[in-house]
C-alpha cells in the first residue's frame, strides 16, 4: 500500500513493543490508514519517514484493532520510502492530497466525527474549527508509569531484532511533562477541548527549553499554536481516536495532528 504519511503521535512506552509511535497518513484517493504498531525509532535511518512523505510498505488489518483504518506491517523491514511532497504553491500539493483528493472530507461539527466513530464509520478525520480560543498546558510529571518503565528498559537490556534498539546510545523518549489541548469551538458552536498528542508540539516543546525555562518554553509553544497557527494559518486538525475509548467515550478524540497551510485569498474575477 502506498501511504503519505501525516500523523506521527509522540512515542508512548508499550510493555511488548517497549516504545511506540502511532503513524497515520492517506492513500492518493484521500483515504486514511492507520499504520501500528510502528517501531519508528528502532527503524535503521534509511527507512525512518518523515511527515508529508511517500512510504509503501505491505500492509494487512490489525485483527486486534476494531477501528476501520487500522492496518499493522507484516514486515516492517520492507518499508520503501517514495517522494516528499514539500510547500511549493502555498503548499498547493499537499491541500490537493488531504482536502481536495476523491474521498477527502473535512468535518467542521464535532459531533459529526464523533458519530463516526460510535458507528464505526471511521476513526481518523480531518476537522476544521471554527475558532481556537485557547492552548492549554497542564502539568503531568516528568517520570513514566514505573510498571511501563520497568518492562520497556528490560526489553532493552535483553536486545531485539532492531539494530537501533540494540545501540548503547538508544535510550527511552523523555516522557513530556507538559499535557497540551486546544480549547475551540464548532461550526454549530460547541466549544469543546482535545488533547494534542503530535510529536511536533513534544519537539517544539523540548527546542525551546533549551533557550530558557519550563514556562518559556510553554510561552513560545503558546505564540506557535496560538499566534501563528490558529491566527495566520489556515489551521486544521487531524483528529484520531484511541482504541480504549473508540465507538463508546462521549468523544474518544484527540488531535494526533494540525495541518496549517497558509489562508488563501482569493482574487476577484476581473
Amino acid at each position: 500500500m502506498k501511504v503519505l504519511i501525516t500523523v506521527k503521535t509522540y512515542p508512548t512506552l508499550s510493555r511488548r513493543h517497549t516504545e511506540l509511535v502511532c503513524t497515520a497518513g492517506i492513500t492518493e484517493d484521500g483515504s486514511w490508514v492507520r499504520i501500528y504498531p510502528s517501531p519508528f525509532r528502532f527503524l535503521s535511518n534509511d527507512q525512518r519517514y518523515r511527515k508529508y512523505q511517500w512510504v509503501e510498505l505491505d500492509l494487512e488489518r490489525n485483527p486486534k484493532d476494531r477501528r476501520p483504518e487500522s492496518y499493522r506491517p507484516r514486515n516492517i523491514d520492507d518499508i520503501r520510502l517514495g517522494d516528499f511532497v514539500d510547500t511549493d504553491g502555498n503548499w498547493a500539493e499537499r491541500r490537493r492530497l488531504i482536502l481536495k483528493a476523491k474521498k477527502s472530507v473535512v468535518y467542521t461539527r464535532l459531533e459529526d466525527v464523533i458519530q463516526g466513530a460510535n458507528n464505526n464509520t471511521f476513526s481518523l478525520a480531518v476537522f476544521k474549527p471554527t475558532e481556537i480560543v485557547e492552548l492549554i498546558s497542564e502539568d503531568t510529571g516528568t517520570d513514566w508509569d514505573l510498571n511501563k518503565k520497568q518492562i520497556a528498559e528490560a526489553n532493552l537490556a535483553q536486545g531485539s531484532l532492531f539494530p537501533e534498539m540494540d545501540s548503547p546510545d538508544f535510550k527511552l523518549m523523555p516522557k513530556l511533562p507538559v499535557k497540551f489541548s486546544y480549547r475551540f469551538r464548532d461550526a454549530s458552536g460547541t466549544e469543546s477541548k482535545l488533547m494534542i498528542e503530535d510529536w511536533e508540539i513534544g519537539q517544539l516543546y523540548w527546542n525551546c527549553l533549551k533557550q530558557g525555562n519550563k514556562a518559556q518554553a510553554i510561552s513560545k509553544v503558546r505564540q506557535k499554536y496560538i499566534g501563528e497557527f490558529a491566527q495566520q494559518r489556515d489551521l486544521h486538525l487531524f483528529l484520531g481516536t484511541t482504541l480504549r475509548w473508540h465507538g463508546h467515550a462521549p468523544n474518544p478524540y484527540v488531535v494526533v495532528g494540525v495541518f496549517y497551510p497558509p489562508i488563501e485569498v482569493q482574487r476577484a474575477l476581473l
